[in-house]
């Protein structure tokens, strides 16, 4: 009689994980469309090893946020809600608004809708790093670029 194999299951272990950094600009970029490809570098999707609920994941660091686009009438439309915690303390800002005082606030809140809303998710968050310019100080991690990776 045959025996039946059953392969295992490749699980990645702490040592066969590398994490690099990843340089995205966000110049002209639809705020929903590059929101979706950063919890996706965040969570490793682009990887061979990937798997779910393992940090297989690169750090992100976005520059130029403050020149994302959006298509519509999202930045009059589209508000951010935030909370005092005092009574009738709900504050309300618009896209238009949090562009020009936080723009690294928009792309943050668009990523982390996009990542699991758990340990999980809380622990990836803090690999992106976002920046309204183009300037960052990271230099010394040498961050490549996103379309250098892609060809």
């Amino acid at each position: 009689m045959e025996r039946l194999s059953v392969d295992k299951t490749y699980f990645p272990k702490d040592g066969e994980i590398t994490q690099e950094w990843i340089l995205v600009d966000a110049n002209d970029q639809n705020l929903g469309r590059f929101a979706s490809q950063i919890a996706s570098i965040l969570l490793g999707k682009h990887k061979p090893n990937y798997t779910p609920g393992v940090d297989t994941g690169d750090f992100v660091v976005v520059v130029n946020c403050e020149r994302i686009s959006v298509t519509g009438n999202k930045m009059t439309d589209k508000y951010y809600y935030r909370h005092t915690s005092y009574p009738g303390g709900l504050k309300a800002t618009n896209l238009r608004d949090m562009l020009a005082t936080h723009p690294d606030r928009v792309i943050q809140k668009a990523v982390w809708g996009m990542l699991p809303h758990n340990k999980f998710g809380r622990k990836i968050i803090k690999k992106l790093k976002v920046y309204a310019g183009p300037d960052h100080p990271h230099q010394a991690q040498n961050p490549r670029s996103w379309e250098e990776i892609q060809e």
